[in-house]
């Protein structure tokens, strides 16, 4: 009957001239999908001992100040039975155990599951569908796209699943998450893709696929399959504010995942590329200032001391606009392909530079684990005042009381000698400047590229842009120990 009227649905669309897109009906059954998948898919149970500090104690009376009477000789010998030389009471280990998902990637007994799931973990256990138990040991962790590589023995040839690529992913596709919620066993889920590319701001390479297939605790490290049951994701996180399923569950894709899963395959340990560059997000005023046309891109803040960017000629001021011959149509996903580039690999960057196109050559250098972005920072004022600034050198701009760096600043403000601009003094509380949320103490760099002195340097480089017919100017400042781009309207 269900049939039927699907059909009747179809062909009263057709009968009545619909000209839209055809819609795919749900389907009738995931089992098909499913069955073949769930012995491939474990719980991981992790225990890890916990050993507390010793507890001081400090007693609210002295008991030694007492008068010497076979009374208080029972509490002092009372007192010092509980509280040893010191005041320190240890306190016994405890064991705190967890329980996540995961799934087996290779016959041989590799299981991928999430590195929050794992920890600091002492033991870690894989637990089949049938029960059957296994000990793990961890092969390796990532701690910066969560996801942790396990290995088990076992005397025969273990089910597995393949990846799938992720990137021909669409919002709307159908997907199913498996996994061991709340503890209860193997659960399936299904859902669609609800958005592509979120940023939860979990790490520095956030890239997750949004879906409103169940995910609850316990889910962590479970694969979130396609209908052709590859796994397009690795459940990772929820937003909820009751801690359980509101709908909304974000997977690792899968076409992150591959190389870190083979790295540590392989070596144990995350190898990633590094340009060494600081970069910022290309707003649609940003684009204007710079007449790139629409926002799009990586806007270099920064270029750090002796990186692979330096080598290349990068600069301040620069918008990554192609790496390697992919596009960068938002600033994220820059981090990410630099990270998953070879090492010593030279790759070519399309870049927008005072608003031509141009293409530089650098070589992928290795990025240091202790570290992010390096280098290029210019110290600032840290919102001080200059009083040593003569009131005739003061000028207002935009809403700005800007004042030149002179050597008696230099020196109040122990700004390095490369540091040249001009100081926010004062703010004008409806003015332009603090509209854009600029601070006394904030020192200006550049104007539209163009390093600025002078505050007559400064008004022509705004009257320039003005001139070229964009709505707005861009501006680099230091803050303290950082550098951003800001921009700023000369209508």
């Amino acid at each position: 009957m269900k049939t039927l009227m699907r059909v009747f649905a179809v062909v009263t669309l057709v009968l009545g001239g619909w000209s839209g897109p055809v819609v795919a009906a749900a389907p009738d059954s995931f089992a098909p999908v499913v069955e073949p998948l769930m012995p491939a898919v474990v719980n991981v149970s992790t225990t890890q001992k916990i050993h507390p500090q010793a507890r001081m104690m400090t007693p609210m009376f002295d008991f030694d100040a007492l008068p010497d009477t076979p009374q208080t000789r029972q509490f002092k010998e009372l007192f010092r039975q509980f509280a040893p030389p010191g005041g320190a009471v240890p306190l016994p280990d405890k064991e705190a155990t967890s329980l996540g998902s995961g799934f087996v990637i290779d016959p041989a007994g590799y299981v991928v599951t999430n590195n929050h799931v794992v920890g600091e973990a002492e033991e870690i256990r894989v637990i089949f569908p049938d029960n059957t138990h296994y000990e793990a040991t961890l092969i390796g962790r990532d701690p910066k796209t969560d996801l942790a590589l396990l290995k088990i023995k076992a005397d025969k040839p273990l089910p597995f699943v393949a990846f799938g690529d992720s990137d021909l992913l669409r919002v709307g596709d159908w997907v199913v998450a498996v996994g061991n919620p709340f503890g209860l066993g193997g659960s399936v889920s299904a859902g669609i893709v609800s958005a592509r590319g979120r940023n939860i701001n979990a790490g520095p390479f956030d890239d997750f696929i949004q879906t409103d297939a169940a995910i609850n605790r316990g889910n962590s490290g479970g694969p979130l399959f396609n209908i052709r049951g590859e796994v397009v994701g690795i459940n990772s996180a929820i937003f909820s504010p009751t801690g359980g399923n509101v709908g909304i569950g974000f997977a690792i894709p899968s076409a992150m995942a591959k190389n870190v899963v083979e790295q540590l395959k392989k070596d144990g340990v995350i190898h990633r590329g590094w340009l060494g560059v600081k970069v910022q997000q290309v707003s649609d005023e940003i684009a204007n200032s710079l007449g790139l046309g629409k926002a799009r891109g990586a806007l270099v803040l920064d270029v750090g001391k002796n990186s692979p960017a330096v080598d290349s000629g990068l600069a301040a001021g620069d918008v990554i606009l192609r790496f390697d011959g992919r596009e960068i149509d938002e600033m994220r996903k820059l981090p990410r392909y630099v990270a998953e580039s070879k090492i010593g690999k030279k790759v070519e960057l399309g870049v927008w530079r005072k608003g031509k196109p141009i293409t530089l050559v650098t070589k992928i250098g290795e990025l240091p684990e202790d570290a992010a972005v390096e280098g290029g920072k210019a110290a600032g004022t840290g919102g001080r005042k200059s009083d040593n600034a003569a009131p005739s050198s003061r000028e207002r701009v935009l809403g700005m009381q800007l004042v030149p760096i002179t050597p008696q600043l230099r020196a109040q403000f122990q700004l390095k000698s490369s540091v040249r601009g001009l100081i926010i003094d004062d703010l004008e509380g409806a003015g332009e400047a603090a509209k854009r949320g600029l601070r006394p103490g904030d020192i200006i760099l550049e104007a539209n590229q163009t390093v600025v002195e002078s505050v007559e340097a400064l008004r022509a480089a705004l009257g320039a842009a003005r001139k070229s017919g964009h709505d707005f100017a861009l501006l680099r400042v230091a803050r303290g120990e950082d550098v951003m781009f800001v921009t700023v309207s000369v209508k």
